[in-house]
C-alpha cells in the first residue's frame, strides 16, 4: 500500500505559494479561506486541529484519548529504527499519532469528530489510529451521536506489519455496530486517501463527502503503473471521476462542507411523533370518512400528453420547492451515478425523509442528461442503497414516480436492469418505515413500479401509471403506434380509473391547467398529500407497516379488495 508524494505549500510566513496556479496567497486570507486558494481553488492539505476548528461550533469540541497500544509490534527498523520514526514525527507535529478526535457539536448537534493528518508518517493506518476510529464509534453507539471522520492518508503503516492490517477489520467491526443501532456517518475525504484507510472506514460510511481534487483509491496510480504497467485514464481516482462513477454522494467545497454536513446531520435526526404534520384521522390509515378528491374525467390521451409536458415540476423542482436542508446523495458504489433518479435527505413539516425519485428535465440538454428520465441499473440500485440508509436511520421514504419506464439498452441488460427492478420490488416490500410514493408524470411499466411499492401510493390528477406505454401497446396489439389514443383509453391509465381499481389510495389535485402552470402551487397541493399519508403512518409500528403493505398488494386481481382507497382531505382543502 502507497504513500504517495506530497508537497507543502511554500512560504516565507506572510506569503504562500500555491501548489496548484502557483501564484501567492497572503497567509491571513488563506487561512481565511480555509487553506483553499481564492485564484485557482486548489485545496492544500491542512491539520487535524484545522478540521477540528473549521467544523465544530466555537468552545464545543473536547478531546477524546485512547487506549494505549503497542509502541514497536515488530521492532521494525528500516533506515531509522521504527521508535525513532514516531519520535519525530511527534517532535515535527506536535501530535501522538495520525490523528484527533473530539466531541462536539455541529450546527448546535453533538457529534462524534475524527480528523486525520497527513504530516503524521503519510496519515497512516496503524494501532493508535485504528484505536482512536474504533473508540471514537463507540461513543456515537452509545450517545446516538453522527460519526463523521475526515480521511487523508497514504495507507496502512507497514512499520506494524499484520497488526496494523488488522484496524481494517478492527474499524470495519466498528462501523458494522453503527449500522445495528442507526447511528449516522459520515465521511469527508481529503487529499490523498489510499489503501487500507479506502478500504475500511472512509468508503463504509453512509454518506461521503469529497474534497475538490481529492483522491481515493485502494492501489494508488504509481503502484497500479508499475505492478500491471496499465495506462490510466483522465483523472483517475480524482473526486470528479468518483462521483461520475458512483462511489462518493458529493464534491463538496472546504468552505461548505460545514454547511453540507449540518444538514446532513439536521436532516437525518429520526422522529417519533408527526411534528409539523396533521393527519386525517389520528393515524390509523385505511377509511377516514372524509370525501376523497375525486378528478374529472377526461380523455385518457390527454392526461398522457399533460404528463409529458416539459413544464411540469421534476423531483429535482419538488426537493427544492418542498424541503428543508436538502442534500442530495449520489452513487450506487458499485459502478456509477444515474442523473435520471434524484435522491437525498431533506426535512418536510419538520420530519426528516429520504426523497427519491425519477428525474426528467426542462430543457433538451437537461433530458439527455437525466436519459429522459429512463434509469439504468444504477439509478435503481443508488435508490435501493438510499432506501436502506433510511431504514438505518429510521426516517420515512417518499418516492416520486415519473418514467416513461426503465432503460431497455444494451448496456443496461449487461449491468443487470431485470435484477435491479426485481430487487428494489423486494426491499420495498420489507421496509420497516413509512413508504409514500407519488406518481407525478408519467408510471410506465416496472421502471415505475421500482420505486412504487409503498404503504400509501397517491398520483397527481394529469398523471398516469400503466404496465405499457399507449405506444408500445398500439405497436404490439393495434400494430400501429397511431392508435396511441385508442391505447390509452383501453388501459385504463387515468388517475380516476386507478383509483376505482384501488391501485392508487388518492389523488393529489393539481393547478388548473396542470402541474406546469404553477409549479410552487403544484408542489404546495404534492407536500401536503405527502405530509397526510405520512401523519397517518408515522404512529405504525414497523411490523404493523410491513403487515398492511403486505395486505395491500396481496390482494391485487382478486374478486374484492380488502382496503377502500385513502381520502386525501388535505390537498383538496389547499386545491379551493
Amino acid at each position: 500500500m502507497s504513500e504517495p508524494d506530497r508537497r507543502q505549500p511554500m512560504s516565507d510566513g506572510r506569503w504562500i505559494q500555491c501548489q496548484g496556479c502557483r501564484g501567492m496567497i497572503h497567509h491571513r486570507r488563506f487561512a481565511r479561506d480555509l487553506g483553499v486558494c481564492s485564484e485557482c481553488g486548489h485545496h492544500h492539505p491542512v491539520t487535524a486541529e484545522d478540521r477540528v476548528e473549521q467544523l465544530l461550533d466555537p468552545g464545543s469540541a473536547v478531546p477524546v484519548e485512547s487506549a494505549a497500544v503497542l509502541a514497536d509490534p515488530l521492532s521494525f527498523v528500516d533506515s531509522v529504527p521504527y521508535p525513532d520514526r514516531l519520535a519525530g514525527a511527534r517532535e515535527r507535529t506536535g501530535l501522538a499519532d495520525a490523528a484527533l478526535c473530539a466531541r462536539g457539536r455541529l450546527a448546535g448537534r453533538p457529534v462524534v469528530l475524527v480528523a486525520m493528518d497527513f504530516r503524521f508518517l503519510g496519515g497512516s493506518l496503524g494501532a493508535a489510529v485504528g484505536e482512536l476510529v474504533t473508540v471514537a464509534a463507540e461513543i456515537a453507539v452509545r450517545e446516538r451521536r453522527p460519526l463523521i471522520t475526515v480521511t487523508a492518508s497514504g495507507g496502512a503503516r507497514m512499520q506494524e506489519g499484520v497488526l496494523s492490517l488488522m484496524q481494517m477489520a478492527k474499524t470495519s467491526q466498528a462501523f458494522a455496530e453503527l449500522d445495528e443501532v442507526g447511528v449516522l456517518s459520515v465521511s469527508v475525504v481529503a487529499d490523498p486517501t489510499f489503501g487500507g484507510v479506502a478500504a475500511s472506514f472512509a468508503t463504509l460510511a453512509d454518506v461521503i463527502l469529497i474534497e475538490p481534487g481529492a483522491r481515493m483509491g485502494f492501489a494508488g496510480p504509481r503502484v497500479i503503473r508499475q505492478t500491471i504497467r496499465e495506462e490510466l485514464p483522465e483523472n483517475f481516482q480524482t473526486a470528479g471521476f468518483l462521483l461520475e462513477h458512483g462511489m462518493v454522494d458529493a464534491v463538496v467545497p472546504r468552505q461548505d462542507l460545514r454547511g453540507a454536513l449540518g444538514r446532513l446531520v439536521a436532516a437525518t435526526v429520526p422522529v417519533t411523533a408527526p411534528a409539523g404534520l396533521s393527519a386525517s384521522d389520528g393515524g390509523g390509515g385505511g377509511e377516514t370518512g372524509a370525501v376523497p378528491y375525486v378528478p374529472e374525467e377526461r380523455d385518457p390521451w390527454e392526461v398522457v400528453r399533460l404528463a409529458r409536458d416539459l413544464g411540469r415540476p421534476t423531483t429535482a423542482d419538488y426537493a427544492g420547492l418542498l424541503l428543508e436542508d436538502f442534500q442530495e446523495l449520489r452513487g450506487d458504489r458499485v459502478f456509477g451515478d444515474s442523473r435520471s433518479v434524484v435522491a437525498g435527505v431533506g426535512r418536510l413539516g419538520g420530519v426528516p425523509v429520504m426523497l427519491i425519485g425519477h428525474q426528467k428535465g426542462h430543457t433538451t440538454r437537461e433530458l439527455v442528461a437525466s436519459n429522459f428520465g429512463m434509469p439504468p441499473p444504477e439509478g435503481y440500485r443508488k435508490a435501493a442503497r438510499l432506501m436502506r440508509l433510511a431504514e438505518k436511520l429510521r426516517i420515512p421514504v417518499v418516492t416520486l414516480v415519473d418514467t416513461p419506464g426503465a432503460y431497455p439498452g444494451v448496456t443496461a441488460e449487461e449491468r443487470g436492469q431485470a435484477v435491479a427492478i426485481a430487487e428494489n420490488q423486494r426491499l420495498m416490500a420489507r421496509l420497516t418505515v413509512p413508504v409514500v410514493s407519488v406518481i407525478t408524470g408519467e408510471g410506465g411499466s416496472g421502471g415505475a413500479l421500482a420505486l412504487g411499492m409503498a404503504d400509501r401510493v397517491l398520483i397527481c390528477a394529469n398523471a398516469w401509471y400503466s404496465v405499457i406505454s399507449p405506444e408500445g401497446c398500439a405497436a404490439i396489439l393495434w400494430k400501429s403506434p397511431a392508435a396511441a389514443p385508442l391505447a390509452a383509453r383501453a388501459l385504463r391509465l387515468d388517475a380516476g380509473e386507478l383509483l376505482r381499481l384501488g391501485v392508487v389510495d388518492g389523488v393529489v389535485p393539481e393547478p388548473e391547467g396542470g402541474a406546469h402552470t404553477d409549479p410552487v402551487l403544484a408542489a404546495r397541493l404534492l407536500g401536503a398529500a405527502v405530509g397526510t399519508a405520512l401523519a397517518d403512518l408515522l404512529p405504525l409500528s414497523a411490523a404493523e407497516l410491513v403487515r398492511r403493505r403486505h395486505g395491500r398488494f396481496r390482494g391485487f386481481g382478486l374478486p374484492a379488495a380488502d382496503s377502500a382507497p385513502v381520502a386525501v382531505p388535505v390537498v383538496a382543502a389547499a386545491q379551493r
